[in-house]
Formats: structure tokens, sequence, C-alpha cells
């Protein structure tokens, strides 16, 4: 009788945070997301099309414009500008390889104090190691099931 009741008044307390709780402006955050996720993309292209135009490959002009985006990811976050954007874009700064960038820059300025061994370079990997194990042992995966049907 005792734990019925301790759950209805936990069900009560529950229901009167949710009532409280502030609701975030969804459709606001889907716009800006959407919005900045495609400026980013839109400059990915022309730095690609400016290298075509130096008569670069298509291929070697795309890996030229992600590293520009990667620098550029890097450079915004150590100047503490890519996490203004990113609480504003959400999703919109994250997705993109900027965002994979900033994952890697900022755990790493984050323990530089700590120094470079055991701040920096420990550290570096908090966020974006888990995406790239994972990324290498699902590519290891899909190449292995390609070589096998081959």
């Amino acid at each position: 009788m005792k734990k019925e009741q301790q759950e209805m008044q936990q069900e009560k307390y529950q229901g009167k945070v949710d009532n409280l709780t502030p609701k975030p402006p969804l459709l606001k955050n889907i716009c800006w997301a959407f919005v900045v996720g495609g400026i980013i993309c839109t400059l990915g292209q022309l730095i690609t099309d400016y290298f075509v135009g130096l008569g670069f490959v298509k291929k070697e002009a795309s890996a030229y414009a992600t590293v520009v985006l990667v620098f550029l990811g890097s450079f915004l976050t150590g100047l503490g500008l890519y996490d203004d954007l990113g609480k504003r874009a959400g999703a919109g700064s994250i997705v993109p390889i900027t965002g994979f960038a900033n994952s890697i820059v900022a755990p790493a300025m984050e323990f530089k104090r700590e120094g470079y061994v055991f701040g920096v370079g420990a550290k570096m990997f908090v966020i974006a190691g888990p995406v790239l194990v994972y990324g290498m042992i699902t590519a290891f995966i899909i190449g292995l099931i390609y070589w096998l049907r081959l």
C-alpha cells in the first residue's frame, strides 16, 4: 500500500515537473539547424568549386575542401565561436565535418592545462573516439562482405 502511494506521489510530481518545464521552440530549432547546416554545406561546395576552378580533379578538390572545412571548424572552435554557433544551430553545426573537427578540438583545449600527454593527447578523442572506432569497424565489415561477395 505504501509503495503504491509513493508511486502515485511520484507520478503527480512528474506531472507537475512536466507542466512547469518550458517547451523548446521545436520549429525554430529545426529551421536554425537546416539553415546553418545548409550554409556550411554550401560553403563546402563553394570551396570545392574553387579548387576545381584551379584545375584540380573533382576528387582532389573534394579532399582539399574537406581539409579546409576541418581547419575552419578547428579554428573557430579555438576562438570559441563554434560553440556559440552550436548552441544556436544544434545538429546543423554538429552533423557536417566541421562538427567533427569541433568534437576533437574542444576536449583537447579543455584539458590542455593537464599537459600535452595526459591532457591533450589523452582527452582529444573522448568525444570523437567512439565515432572513429565504430566507423572503422563498420567499414571493415562492409569491406569484408564486399570482398567475400566478389
